[in-house]
């Protein structure tokens, strides 16, 4: 599905299913150097089980035109207008990485427009190395090779995700490469991670947010430390929200490493 968004053409995924902006919607938000088809369990299921379903290519990646945000709150200005776009008054939020802090800035500016709000991977603050900065900007293929080691804890997929066997090291490598080579005029790699280590307003953000939160957190995670979100999860204790917390015995990739683990929080998260 392809909307216009601030003038540009954006794709969403809709999970096999076609756009009913009257039923309850889910927008899925990935992370640096990836798309929408990291979603793939979570987005399909949810769509064949009542849910609309907007797996999104953020602006300058892949299949979505537009210039590639350079800070998380452009990007969650951006997710105010695909909802307003897609004519959805209320969604829930879920985000992966850099796309968590997406969503979590988005649900404070969006307050009870956001339903749910659903962190996976997550950190605050979410800081990236200098060397695997400049590694980004210099050498990206070395730098997408130790993303790839340091976001994976498993060599195969599980047979629900991509397929019995797939190599996920590779299919990531692959992924990596073509959302780099999507976008010839900027380096989304670099451009995503300093976005990350430049957020500033995470702790603000999670007082803000007016909605239950979910933190899917991978225990062996070496991107974003479970560790690194006891912060945020503390802060949104204290203002009053409904926290739920599910730990999962993945790295940084819980999509693929444990999709059904993640696809049941998000669903039972959802249906509270």
């Amino acid at each position: 599905m392809e909307l216009n968004v601030n003038g540009h053409r954006t794709y969403c995924y809709t999970g096999g299913k076609p756009f009913d902006a009257a039923r309850p919607t889910v927008v899925f938000i990935h992370g640096v150097l990836n798309d929408h088809s990291v979603w793939i369990l979570q987005s399909r299921y949810l769509a064949h089980h009542g849910f609309n379903v907007l797996a999104v290519d953020l602006p300058g990646h892949c299949r979505s035109a537009g210039d590639a945000p350079e800070t998380v709150e452009q990007a969650a200005d951006f997710v105010a207008a695909l909802l307003d776009a897609a004519g959805v008054q209320r969604a829930a939020l879920v985000g992966h990485s850099w796309g968590s802090l997406i969503a979590l800035e988005a649900a404070a500016r969006l307050g009870e427009r956001v339903t749910h709000l659903a962190l996976v991977g997550t950190a605050f603050p979410m800081k990236v190395s200098q060397a695997l900065l400049d590694a980004s900007q210099n050498d990206p293929e070395a730098a997408l090779k130790l993303v790839n080691v340091f976001s994976r804890s498993t060599l195969a997929a599980p047979p629900s995700a991509l397929g019995p066997g797939t190599w996920v090291y590779g299919a990531g490598m692959a992924l990596g490469r073509r959302v780099l080579r999507s976008n010839p005029g900027v380096n989304v790699f670099h451009r995503g991670f300093l976005a990350c280590d430049r957020y500033a307003n995470g702790e603000n953000a999670i007082a803000q947010i007016a909605c239950p939160v979910l933190f899917a957190l991978g225990a062996q995670d070496q991107m974003t430390s479970p560790r690194a979100a006891q912060g945020l999860i503390a802060r949104a204790r204290e203002s009053g929200k409904r926290v739920e917390v599910a730990s999962l015995p993945v790295g940084h990739h819980q999509m693929t490493e444990t999709p059904d683990a993640l696809l049941f929080a998000l669903r039972d998260f959802l249906a509270r």
